[in-house]
C-alpha cells in the first residue's frame, strides 16, 4: 500500500507593528513664562494593549543621565499636562516655563507584556528676551535698528510698536515713530520682551501759537526736562529767520525767559538749550508772532527739551 501526502496551504505569518515614539519637534525653543506643547506620537504591536504612559525628565546624577518622572519632581508639580491617550497620541504640555526645565524630556508606556521608553527625546531650551536700540534718543531721518537677544538661535524673532506689529526692526526715523519696543518669539506672541522706549526728536520742528502775541503785552517762556546730573546751565536763543538756525542770537538765560512788553521786533523762533557735565541738549523750535493788532493779549509757553 502506499501512503500519498498532499501538501497543505500555510498561511503567512501576519507581521506586527513595531514600537516607536515620534516626536514632531525633537529640539524646541521657548520663552520663560511662556507654554509648549511637544508633539507626540507611538505605536507598538497589535496584539498588546497600553496600560500607563509617563513623561520623564533626563538628570544627571553622580555623571549619568538618569531619567525621572516629572510626576516626582516638585517643580513641575500643576505645570504640565498630559494631553495624549493609551491609543497612539502622546502629547505633553508644558507651563509656566522656568530656565531650569531645559533639558532632556523621555516618553515611557506600558503595556500587558512590555513596558518600552524612547530612545530619543525632545531637547527643551528655555530662555529669556532682551529688546535693545543701539541709540533710543534719535533724530528725524537716523537710522534705527531694534535688536532682540536671545539664546534662541532658529527661532524667528518679531517686533512690536506699542502692542502693534513692526515691519521691519532696521528704519528710518519719523516722528511717528516714537514709541515703546518689544519682542517675541513667532507663534507665541503673547510672551514679549520687556519694552524699550525710543524717542524720535526733530532739529527743525517749529511749534507755532495758535494766536499771535499783541504789542506791549508780556509773555513767558518756560523750559523743562529731564536730565542725570540736573542741567547747570540754560541759554535761551532767537532768531528772526525760521529756515535759517545759523542767525540765532543769545536772548537770556535759566529756565525761565521773560518778556515783559512785546514788540514787532521780538516775532521769530525761541529755543532753549541746556547743559550739564555729560553735554547738552536743544529744544524744538518755538514761533512767537507778534501783531499790533493781534487778539491774544499775552501768555505762557513751555518747551520740552531732548533727555542730556
Amino acid at each position: 500500500w502506499s501512503l500519498q501526502l498532499s501538501p497543505t496551504r500555510q498561511e503567512p505569518e501576519k507581521v506586527s507593528a513595531a514600537w516607536s515614539v515620534t516626536f514632531e519637534n525633537p529640539d524646541i525653543c521657548a520663552l520663560r513664562g511662556s507654554s509648549v506643547e511637544f508633539r507626540c506620537s507611538y505605536s507598538y504591536p497589535d496584539e498588546e494593549s497600553v496600560r500607563q504612559t509617563a513623561w520623564d525628565k533626563g538628570k544627571i546624577q553622580n555623571g549619568i543621565l538618569e531619567r525621572v518622572r516629572l510626576s516626582d519632581l516638585p517643580s513641575y508639580n500643576g505645570r504640565f499636562e498630559y494631553q495624549g491617550d493609551h491609543a497612539h497620541n502622546c502629547s505633553l504640555v508644558l507651563r509656566d516655563l522656568q530656565e531650569n526645565d531645559t533639558g532632556y524630556y523621555f516618553f515611557w508606556f506600558d503595556t500587558d507584556k512590555f513596558g518600552r521608553r524612547s530612545k530619543k527625546s525632545v531637547y527643551l531650551s528655555v530662555t529669556g528676551l532682551e529688546a535693545s536700540v543701539r541709540s533710543n534718543r534719535v533724530r528725524l531721518g537716523d537710522s534705527v535698528t531694534l535688536d532682540c537677544r536671545t539664546e534662541c538661535q532658529t527661532t524667528k524673532i518679531i517686533w512690536f510698536k506699542d502692542g502693534r506689529p513692526v515691519a521691519e526692526p532696521t528704519f528710518q526715523a519719523q516722528i511717528t515713530d516714537t514709541g515703546n519696543y518689544s519682542c517675541a518669539f513667532e507663534g507665541i506672541e503673547s510672551s514679549q520682551s520687556s519694552p524699550v522706549a525710543l524717542d524720535v526728536w526733530s532739529a527743525l520742528h517749529v511749534v507755532n501759537r495758535s494766536d499771535p502775541l499783541l504789542v506791549g503785552s508780556s509773555v513767558t517762556l518756560t523750559c523743562r526736562g529731564s536730565a542725570r546730573p540736573a542741567a547747570i546751565t540754560y541759554t535761551w536763543w532767537y532768531s528772526s529767520d525760521v529756515s535759517n538756525s545759523s542767525t540765532e542770537l543769545p536772548v537770556g538765560s535759566g529756565q525761565v525767559l521773560s518778556i515783559s512788553s512785546v514788540e514787532l521786533t521780538h516775532t521769530g523762533t525761541y529755543v532753549c538749550q541746556a547743559e550739564n557735565r555729560v553735554g547738552q541738549s536743544r529744544s524744538a523750535q518755538l514761533l512767537l508772532t507778534v501783531e499790533e493788532m493781534g487778539r491774544n493779549p499775552g501768555g505762557t509757553e513751555e518747551l520740552a527739551l531732548l533727555k542730556l
